[in-house]
């Protein structure tokens, strides 16, 4: 296994038992976030360093969902790349609709640290749930 897939599986890991300074502290300080376009989160494109990802992504996510989940079903490396994909789940807070989402996320690693993100996923369904962007 590559280094940089164990550090996206450990983030994906920390994610899912709730541990966000682990996961905060495998983005680049210069982290640049992109949300898929069309998306209830992509307004905030790009978020530029940890903090803005969690104030802007995970928060509203985590705040919005029981139970949110992105479950990575295959790990793909390159040099400096891993590529994820896999499905979210969660049961919107306000009318509980089910979110049962396919996902594509390019992780672009430099000095052992997430630096860039790039999400792709049904925005279609995120909007019948969570309403347009």
């Amino acid at each position: 296994m590559s280094a940089n897939r164990d550090l996206i599986q450990g983030l994906y890991d920390a994610f899912a038992r709730g541990d966000a300074a682990h996961v905060l502290g495998c983005l680049h300080p210069d982290v640049r976030w992109m949300e898929a376009e069309g998306g209830p989160l992509a307004e905030g494109n790009p978020y530029t360093n940890p903090m803005a990802v969690a104030e802007g992504v995970f928060g509203p996510i985590l705040g919005a969902f029981d139970g949110f989940s992105a479950r990575p079903e295959s790990l793909v490396t390159g040099d400096d790349t891993v590529l994820a994909q896999g499905r979210y789940g969660g049961t919107y807070k306000q009318g509980g609709a089910v979110l049962d989402a396919q996902f594509a996320h390019v992780w672009t690693i430099r000095d052992g640290k997430v630096s860039h993100f790039q999400q792709y996923t049904d925005t279609h369904q995120w909007q019948q749930i969570m309403g347009p962007a």
